[in-house]
């Protein structure tokens, strides 16, 4: 006896037992059905029965075909070393190929960009996720050696690649944003580069250095400069301007940057070479007169509402006002402000305490040492509640001014991603040459992270970089030799769906 499938005309499959003794025999239909699984378990019943067992009792020795004996044996062949991660190469070695960073002759450079987007650790952690997830051996002191070439040779090269893909994605980088960070180590001692300074991290006591980066329009990288940690924000603006533009024959762009790059010297070197600009203005820095005019003129504005003052001959001041920025100026000062006179009644104010900045503009010191709220501070300080400028040298209209500002947010996110999702800091190196390798590294990688990014949204799959890198962590591959011709073997596991979305975007 044995059992067959009958596919019945409603389309359901019966499982049916034969008896082939004395002829052909239907000796029982042990049922019909139309899911597979169902179908699945009648197909073991029939077995069941043909074999002997009585209904409801399942065999001690289960007969398996030899289909099912040539899988099990193949599965006990596997060992932990044959399931990779693959999703990371699949994805952003595609990336890196596109973007041409493949001619760059350094093996070690796409695993380390590449690592650096799917799980970003520390270069010796590095070591260890290579081997257990990509099957690359490699030592600590290949990496440090690596890190020597790229920076000796392939930096240059690679900045170039970067730039050559943002152009082609821009077509005319016609505005670019520029700002600056800190990035510290996690070491006491200074050198010629690492330097103690103005933290933007908040670690002071920790040797630094900064990082001045030029973004085009979407965030897409165009160049970085490093620079000591003890420099002055302001000093950082023209030298990478001038060392970029000239590097790629860079047309006069406008550049945008944030009110730390506003000063005297930028604004006359700007001017000297000839470039246009919108910086934000800090307006109650301005003249006695210009802060009247501007008091004066912005009054009974409502949102949306700007005016417009000439500061010289080539440049303009412009200052809008927002319901929203008026919401925040006065919640930061109220807020600011219980915190000064709780000081301030409970006698906690100590010498330290007495300075000029924060909230602190609005004490009022009399006699050897009454410390009152001066009130009448208050009420002026209101006065600027949803008020913004900007000084800039160009002929836009205000609408365009504020728009190509509000852009500014596109380079504090590249400062984020570097910092958190690429995990640029704190840097363990200490040799200049290897800081600036791994600073290059994180500048790569970030022109992939937008990559895929672009590529997301021109696919118009909801989803973000951050949440596909996490998908390509578990996206798997099974590594296996034949037996016979000894050939090896590498298949890519079934994807879930969200996996199989990003597999298409990025490799179709």
């Amino acid at each position: 006896m044995f059992v067959r499938k009958k596919r019945n005309a409603s389309g359901s499959v019966s499982i049916q037992i034969i008896d082939k003794t004395d002829g052909y025999k239907v000796v029982q239909t042990v049922g019909s059905a139309e899911h597979p699984d169902e179908i699945a378990r009648l197909w073991q019943r029939g077995r069941q029965i043909v074999h002997g067992a009585k209904p409801g009792q399942s065999q001690l020795f289960p007969v398996k075909s030899e289909a099912d004996l040539a899988v099990e044996n193949a599965m006990r062949q596997l060992a932990n070393a044959c399931i990779r991660t693959g999703g990371p190469e699949l994805i952003f070695g595609t990336l890196f190929e596109r973007l041409g960073f493949s001619v760059i002759p350094l093996a070690l450079f796409r695993h380390i960009v590449i690592s650096r987007l799917a799980f970003p650790v520390s270069k010796l952690k590095t070591v260890d996720y290579l081997y257990r997830y990509q099957g690359v051996a490699v030592s600590v002191d290949a990496i440090y050696r690596f890190l020597d070439t790229l920076q000796e040779k392939y930096i240059t090269h690679a900045k170039e690649i970067v730039f050559a893909h943002t152009k082609r994605i821009l077509e005319t980088v016609s505005v670019v944003f520029y700002d600056m960070t800190t990035l510290y180590f996690e070491a006491e001692d200074e050198d010629d580069l690492r330097k103690i300074g103005f933290s933007k991290d908040g670690k002071f006591q920790c040797p630094q250095i900064m990082i001045g980066l030029l973004v085009g329009e979407g965030g897409f990288p165009i160049g970085y400069d490093i620079f000591k940690g003890n420099t002055s924000e302001g000093k950082t603006l023209i030298p990478t301007l001038n060392r970029i533009q000239k590097q790629y024959g860079l047309e006069k762009p406008i550049v945008v940057a944030d009110a730390g790059l506003l000063s005297h010297k930028n604004i006359a070197a700007l001017t000297r070479k000839k470039y246009l600009y919108i910086l934000g203005a800090r307006i109650r820095n301005e003249t006695e007169e210009v802060k009247r005019q501007i008091l004066e003129r912005t009054k009974k504005m409502k949102h949306g509402d700007h005016i417009m003052l000439k500061k010289s001959d080539d440049t303009r001041l412009l200052v809008t006002y927002s319901d929203n920025r008026a919401k925040k100026d006065a919640y930061n000062r109220k807020k600011g402000l219980g915190k000064l006179r709780l000081k301030v009644r409970t006698g906690k104010l100590t010498k330290d305490s007495i300075n000029n900045r924060g909230y602190n503009k609005f004490l009022h010191l009399e006699g050897r040492m009454a410390v009152t709220i001066d009130e009448k501070k208050v009420q002026e300080d209101a006065a600027w509640d949803g008020l913004k400028g900007y000084v800039t040298n160009t002929d836009l209209a205000p609408e365009k001014i504020v728009e190509h500002y509000g852009h500014l947010w596109q380079i504090e996110k590249a400062f984020r991603i570097s910092k958190t999702d690429l995990r640029v800091r704190p840097i363990h190196h200490y040799l200049q040459r290897r800081i600036e390798a791994h600073i290059c590294i994180a500048f790569v990688a970030y022109a992939l992270w937008k990559e895929l990014e672009r590529t997301l949204q021109e696919r118009k799959i909801v989803m973000s970089p951050k949440r596909a890198a996490e998908l390509t962590q578990t996206m798997y591959e099974l590594h296996y030799t034949l037996p016979d011709s000894g050939e090896a073997q590498k298949i890519l596991l079934r994807m879930d769906e969200e996996q199989a979305a990003l597999y298409k975007a990025v490799r179709s």
